[in-house]
């Protein structure tokens, strides 16, 4: 399998962790290795012969410095959009180089995920590609333990697809629910979190890109370098609107491998430890004094939270942060204003 790692984005709810210089997928979340290092390890255990980094023009320096000391480095490859754009797009431009390579298996994968059970999770990659060489488009869904509001959900058919299991064809997708309706999905026992992970035959992928988005699939087709050329051209979509929800071939593998979108501070209660009031110290200098519920982020100066519950205290080289814990999905509204004031130094 040839796996691409899509890590182009910004990852703003992680600010100022994450900046412009420093997105997400180069961060240090987990422990001392990034997030696209643990991303491009875990798909090496899995089987992937070659690795694409997918990424922006501004990153391309920073990724090729942490891939050079990997011992794996020869067999991973950087492409760089020229300017952002959507999943479609992105995944339209790796398409374009090996749109000839129409029997090989490709699977794109997002750089911000944290994965508990690699042993389960190279499990259903198998059966994935298994689903693909049969001529599905196949993403992964996954088993819900609570009604989260935060993620789009996958709902299947009660249909497997072949003799593959856990594989089902897929009946509708669902954007981020309220709570109502996000603990009717659990009940349902149906209804699985959509991780944005896509494994398919090259083939399937240019098939669905002609049907689904053929203004797209022209430019494919006309190859790298004149698609390259006329990427500001590219409508602004993303693969799961443009392509997943419209195949009538898609099928969902179903997992429990322990996955976990870090997408924002509150996702770290997942996979750091907690103290007996509810505190996260990620670093090796806090100090939780009388304090409750806190999240706390260090890196060179000792922190200290005396008396406080519920804040998110974050120390970078340039920025302490200090905001309620309720207010830490509302991270973009932080970068905008900060951009409204001309404070570019902080993005």
């Amino acid at each position: 399998m040839l796996s691409v790692i899509l890590a182009g984005g910004k990852g703003l709810r992680l600010w100022p962790e994450s900046r412009s210089f420093r997105p997400k997928q180069l961060c240090q979340l987990v422990d001392e290795k990034s997030m696209l290092e643990h991303t491009i390890d875990r798909l090496k255990k899995a089987g992937s012969e070659k690795i694409i980094i997918l990424t922006n023009q501004s990153l391309v320096k920073a990724i090729e410095e942490l891939i050079s000391q990997h011992p794996d480095k020869n067999n991973i490859q950087i492409i760089s959009e020229p300017e952002s754009k959507n999943t479609a797009p992105a995944v339209g431009l790796i398409l374009s180089y090996y749109a000839e390579n129409i029997d090989d298996i490709i699977g794109f994968f997002p750089a911000d995920h944290h994965i508990l059970n690699l042993q389960k999770f190279t499990a259903t990659i198998e059966k994935a590609c298994l689903a693909a060489k049969a001529g599905h488009l196949t993403t992964i869904g996954i088993k819900p333990d609570r009604p989260e509001t935060g993620f789009g959900y996958i709902e299947k058919t009660k249909l497997e697809v072949g003799q593959i299991p856990e594989v089902y064809q897929v009946n509708s997708f669902y954007e981020k629910p309220d709570f109502k309706t996000a603990l009717s999905y659990i009940k349902s026992g149906n209804h699985m979190w959509n991780s944005g992970i896509y494994i398919g035959k090259v083939k399937t992928f240019l098939e669905e890109f002609a049907h689904n988005l053929p203004e797209i699939y022209e430019k494919i087709k006309k190859g790298p370098e004149f698609y390259i050329n006329s990427y500001a051209e590219m409508p602004d979509i993303s693969i799961d609107y443009g392509i997943a929800e419209k195949s009538s071939r898609l099928a969902v593998v179903i997992s429990d491998f322990g996955w976990c979108d870090l997408g924002s501070w509150n996702a770290l209660e997942k996979i750091h430890p907690k103290d007996e009031y509810g505190n996260i110290a990620f670093g090796s200098d806090i100090l939780f004094l009388d304090a409750g519920n806190c999240i706390a982020r260090q890196k060179e100066k000792t922190l200290v939270l005396f008396g406080v519950e519920n804040l998110l205290v974050v120390e970078t080289e340039d920025i302490v942060f200090i905001s309620h814990r309720d207010k830490c999905q509302d991270m973009r509204e932080i970068t905008h204003i900060l951009q409204k004031i001309g404070r570019y130094d902080l993005l």
